[in-house]
């Protein structure tokens, strides 16, 4: 028991976020009759805690997609634009290869956001989730805020804009690995891929807050599409340090493991004199690194690259994530310009649009989870969306502008059926995998899985705005078809999962028959 206890005082207490502290104290001092369910309070909070801080984080990937159309203007066009003197748009990108230096700006972030998610899955298992959010989006916020500043500074140097975004790319890898960590600490795995379906519709929300934001200035002033998201994701950053709660055992509620009922009889976390007394007791632990009980740490320590990858469906995931992340985000980046140059609308009209594919993601996403926690087959289902994903595709190339409502039917189809499997996988599959029976109880390798996957997937994600950039001068349909390419090359990559979860439902109906 003293063991226990020591490791509670260490881990549990020393990094009580101030502000969940001061409300705990306002809340005594005011209703000290009221009494409600601790966990319940602590699982909403952190869910919309979350859901905020990723929804920030591609809040601020988006604006790049809007900004396009003016930082190069075609001069023949009689589209009014206000973001500098020149004839053609903002130096640098005012000349005939704008397209290849868009596509180095999103390759910038991009690679650099692919190669630095693995070493980020691997330090975010070993470091205070607080404080790790916190910082990665402060620094998502001024690297955004750098970009659009360099109107205002009148800088037109390429180099400049690359390494801002390649600061970038390096900083918003500290999201995803953190939030599905901590939703996957304080969730179970009952409905989880509802749950996760439902929370993942940030993603594009906040692709939608961003386009929304960025449309409104681009015509005004294309640096404040940059400016007031930076300002916005830093100010959200505070916040998730003032609040976010690393995991249940903190505050004492109801940890996973053999302690939790020896928890139960002996602690009492709502006494906020104790909260306080056991925060000022001198502590291994510093304000980043947990360094609790090493008899636990024996048990539960962070696994390697090499052993999450021997974890039975990571691969496949991965590789299907490469090409679904590929087509998705180069929607993400390049379909305000694509229905700009297939349309006679404008660069804001086109950028508000644009915001119907990720409204088809978001239902695709909750179906998704939904689907895969009705039959267990999540890489089923994943196959599914993806084989229809990519007729639709072709539809909406071919399609697409021949009337307003067919190109709105037909880019919530496409998010609906692109975004969905790309959801799950980064969601509730790698929760899944993270906690596989392979691994023994060790939740400890939950942030890496994650990593390990959304890395692979953003490589991919990296690959199809680059090469969007470089086919596009050849016509838009070429870009549809390497997208439709992916797509099915996604879809193969599960097939050997989807055998094995049909034999598996195959078994589990025949023992329910007899």
């Amino acid at each position: 028991m003293s063991t226990y206890r020591n490791r509670k005082m260490s881990h549990n207490y020393n990094d009580i976020p101030f502000g969940v502290v001061t409300i705990q104290r306002l809340a005594r001092s005011c209703c000290p009759q009221l009494r409600c369910n601790k966990l319940t309070i602590f699982k909403v909070s952190t869910f919309l805690l979350t859901y905020m801080a990723y929804t920030c984080y591609h809040m601020t990937r988006k604006p790049i997609s809007v900004v396009k159309s003016v930082l190069h203007v075609n001069c023949s066009s009689n589209i009014v634009h206000n973001s500098s003197s020149h004839d053609c748009g903002y130096a640098p990108f005012d000349g005939s290869n704008a397209q290849a230096l868009f596509a180095i700006l999103d390759s910038a972030f991009l690679f650099s956001y692919a190669g630095a998610m693995f070493i980020s899955g691997f330090v975010g298992e070993r470091v205070s989730l607080r404080y790790f959010l916190a910082l990665g989006m402060i620094v998502s916020g001024v690297c955004s805020y750098l970009f659009g500043v360099a109107k205002t500074w009148n800088i037109h140097s390429m180099a400049y804009f690359v390494y801002v975004q390649a600061c970038a790319g390096v900083a918003q890898t500290t999201g995803w690995p953190g939030v599905v960590t901590l939703i996957g600490r304080w969730f179970g795995k009952a409905k989880r891929g509802l749950v996760f379906g439902i929370w993942n519709s940030h993603t594009s929300i906040g692709n939608i807050l961003g386009t929304l934001i960025a449309a409104h200035y681009v015509e005004i002033d294309w640096a404040l599409s940059f400016m007031v998201p930076g300002i916005i994701i830093a100010l959200c950053g505070f916040v998730m340090f003032l609040f976010v709660v690393d995991s249940p055992e903190m505050v004492g509620c109801n940890p996973q493991g053999p302690a939790a009922a020896l928890e139960r009889d002996t602690a009492n976390e709502s006494d906020i004199e104790d909260n306080e007394r056991l925060r000022n007791r001198p502590s291994e632990r510093t304000p980043i690194l947990d360094r609790s009980n090493p008899q636990l740490n024996s048990i539960q320590r962070p696994i390697s690259l090499k052993d999450a990858l021997h974890i039975p469906g990571v691969v496949e995931f991965s590789l299907c994530l490469f090409f679904s992340k590929l087509v998705s985000y180069t929607f993400l980046y390049w379909l305000p310009l694509y229905i700009l140059s297939s349309s006679t609308l404008g660069p804001a009209l086109s950028a508000d649009l644009s915001v119907l594919f990720d409204v088809g993601g978001i239902f695709g996403a909750i179906v998704a989870g939904l689907i895969s926690d009705l039959t267990g087959m999540s890489a089923t289902t994943c196959t599914v969306m993806l084989f229809l994903a990519a007729p639709v595709l072709l539809l909406y190339q071919q399609f697409g502008n021949v009337s307003v409502f067919m190109s709105i039917f037909l880019l919530v189809t496409t998010g609906f059926l692109v975004n969905g499997p790309y959801a799950l996988i980064t969601t509730s599959v790698s929760a899944e995998l993270g906690q596989h029976s392979s691994l023994e109880g060790n939740a400890k390798a939950l942030a890496t899985v994650t990593a390990i996957i959304d890395g692979t997937g953003s490589i991919g994600a990296a690959v199809g705005p680059l090469m969007a950039g470089m086919i596009a001068s050849r016509g838009w349909q070429d870009v549809f078809y390497m997208l439709i390419i992916s797509d099915i090359l996604a879809m193969l990559f599960l097939v050997r999962l989807v055998k094995k979860e049909y034999h598996k439902f195959r078994r589990s109906t025949r023992t329910r028959i007899e």
